[in-house]
């Protein structure tokens, strides 16, 4: 009687487990889009236009997720988050996936229950500041002012490494990053830290951004990447292997312009991937051309950095250690089999 008990109340668990892991994408499903969290306007990254139409690298993210699903990429609402709502949002349900400059840290995945499904930019802390201060190392920098946002992993950051050598500083605390660049262009602080990535899409966006400098020291890892609630593992699979998709597709030659063509190639990975060969989208639980749909609607890693956030954009970043891992970089996708 207790075995029968045992393996009623195990079936039972197992089919509230599999309702469970279904729950977002049945929502999402029913109501017909994707609500992504971002920041509140970062240029490059994700940012608005006059129209309210939203923009860059992040925003790419979530429309290649909306063309997976959906098969169109504009099924997304874009929900502003701060440093400090953007996990409440997520852990609330009022945003399904979180697509903005968020580190991936053992206390977030774990102890706040999300997942991180991915790394779509490895970055690193940095400081800048004009350039008429005279300052050329982050260790001149004691005693100064500096803007940092509340509830990041940045302004941890920021007093280990004051303490560490054994310097002072006055922070000026603020909410968003519009806020941050607009207290330190006005003069309200000396310094102005954040990731590298961030401080280049706000000094591109300053009154005069050639009278400001990035500082050489990078004083933290910060693995960027979007992240979803705990236990829902079939959205994670779908935000996590859409993102792989996009970065295999750059390694395999695969573009926005070409990637209908290319379900025919000779490469089985080619058309696993495109879905022209076996069922890789079945096991996600979305159509076989799940990714030709994303890769069609954004193009490839590659592609998104390029247009967004690349040497040939304002916000000017080298793709460093976002580069491939068989070009010098580190950024790599688990095979699609």
């Amino acid at each position: 009687m207790k075995l029968k008990t045992l393996m009623a109340a195990g079936a039972a668990l197992a089919f509230g487990a599999s309702v469970a892991n279904a729950a977002t994408l049945d929502d999402v499903k029913a109501k017909g889009y994707i609500d992504c969290g971002v920041t509140t306007g970062l240029a490059g990254f994700a940012a608005p236009d006059d129209q309210g139409n939203w923009t860059g690298f992040d925003v790419d993210f979530c429309r290649a997720m909306s063309a997976a699903v959906f098969g169109d990429p504009d099924k997304v609402k874009y929900t502003p988050t701060t440093g400090k709502t953007r996990f409440t949002a997520l852990q609330s349900g009022e945003v399904d996936v979180l697509a903005r400059n968020t580190t991936w840290t053992l206390s977030r995945d774990v102890d706040l229950g999300f997942e991180f499904v991915g790394v779509n930019y490895y970055d690193g802390q940095g400081f800048m500041i004009r350039k008429d201060l005279g300052v050329t190392s982050a260790k001149q920098l004691d005693g100064a002012s500096v803007c940092i946002q509340t509830g990041t992993t940045t302004e941890l950051n920021l007093a280990d490494f004051f303490r560490a050598n054994d310097m002072s500083f006055t922070p000026v605390v603020v909410e968003d990053s519009a806020e941050a660049r607009q207290n330190y262009d006005q003069g309200a602080c000396d310094v102005y830290t954040t990731d590298r990535s961030g401080l280049a899409a706000q000094r591109a966006v300053l009154q005069d951004p050639d009278a400001h400098m990035v500082l050489p020291e990078i004083i933290s890892k910060e693995p960027l990447g979007p992240l979803v609630r705990h236990g829902d593992n079939q959205w994670g699979d779908i935000a996590r292997w859409t993102l792989n998709a996009l970065i295999t597709a750059e390694e395999l030659g695969i573009t926005a312009d070409n990637a209908a063509s290319m379900t025919e190639s000779n490469n089985p990975e080619i058309r696993r991937i495109l879905g022209s060969e076996g069922d890789l989208g079945g096991m996600l639980g979305l159509e076989a051309d799940w990714a030709l749909n994303a890769l069609t609607a954004v193009g490839n890693y590659g592609e998104i950095f390029d247009r967004h956030i690349g040497p040939n954009t304002p916000i000017g970043l080298d793709r460093g250690l976002n580069a491939l891992y068989n070009e010098g970089g580190i950024l790599y996708s688990p095979p699609f089999r």
